[in-house]
């Protein structure tokens, strides 16, 4: 069972910060998972909320930001390390850090709430700058852009992602439009459906396992991957079932 760091190490570190990516790193995770949208200027920037207020010391839209200006943003501003000041990461700054380890990166299209143009376009571009294809499964809420994503590049795997309400028959459904991975929440799983994807040869990666006792379900259950805020317990456990 493979395991992401969700917003890079969020239990401790500022989410989506180059130091939760790099300390999620060290903890022994398989993957990282983060969310790109565009500026007003058409960069791609890696935030989770589609406005600022949550995680730094900016109101607003990112949309309605420049790269410039986002990068005055401190992204640790609500967090524990607040003192400290962290920029927003550009997705090329990822891009130039990850391509140096062995993660895998789970890249979430920002595209349910407001559809950017040309994001799976520039997004691609990007990894394949990078050389990170083979290293990149890419998810969203918003399905049309995975469909985007298979017409433009039909190697990168792709991921469903689905909200709290589920999705059953999930693993026909990601068959049939030529998807590889569904992502539920915990909350809507169980073994069954967990089957039920596998019979279709459809991974299942689960959001968002925090707790010991989802962690212990998704394994049982034959999960391929969870997306964690605490990858060091995540990788403790795992590895102690191996070894058993």
């Amino acid at each position: 069972m493979k395991i992401f760091a969700h917003r890079g190490y969020s239990g401790f570190y500022p989410e989506n910060t180059m130091l939760a990516f790099q300390k999620a790193w060290e903890a022994g995770s398989d993957g990282i998972e983060l969310d790109v949208q565009l500026t007003k200027d058409g960069e791609l920037v890696v935030i989770h909320d589609e406005t600022l207020d949550r995680t730094t010391d900016h109101t607003g839209r990112v949309c309605d930001y420049t790269l410039e200006e986002l990068k005055t943003c401190n992204a640790a501003a609500k967090s524990s390390l607040a003192n400290t000041f962290m920029t927003i990461p550009t997705f090329e700054e990822y891009c130039t850090w990850v391509a140096t380890t062995n993660l895998v990166t789970n890249i979430e299209i920002k595209s349910s709430v407001i559809y950017y143009p040309e994001i799976e376009e520039k997004t691609l571009e990007m990894v394949r700058r990078y050389q990170l294809e083979e290293r990149t499964l890419i998810s969203s809420f918003n399905h049309l852009s995975l469909c985007a994503v298979k017409a433009i590049a039909p190697s990168i795997l792709c991921g469903a992602l689905v909200p709290e309400t589920g999705l059953i028959n999930a693993g026909h459904a990601a068959e049939k439009f030529g998807f590889e991975c569904f992502h539920p929440p915990y909350c809507t799983m169980s073994k069954e459906a967990v089957q039920e994807c596998h019979e279709h040869q459809i991974q299942v990666n689960v959001w968002t396992v925090n707790t010991m006792h989802e962690l212990i379900d998704c394994y049982k259950w034959g999960c391929d991957g969870v997306f964690t805020n605490y990858p060091d317990v995540c990788r403790t456990f795992v590895d102690a079932q191996k070894n058993r």
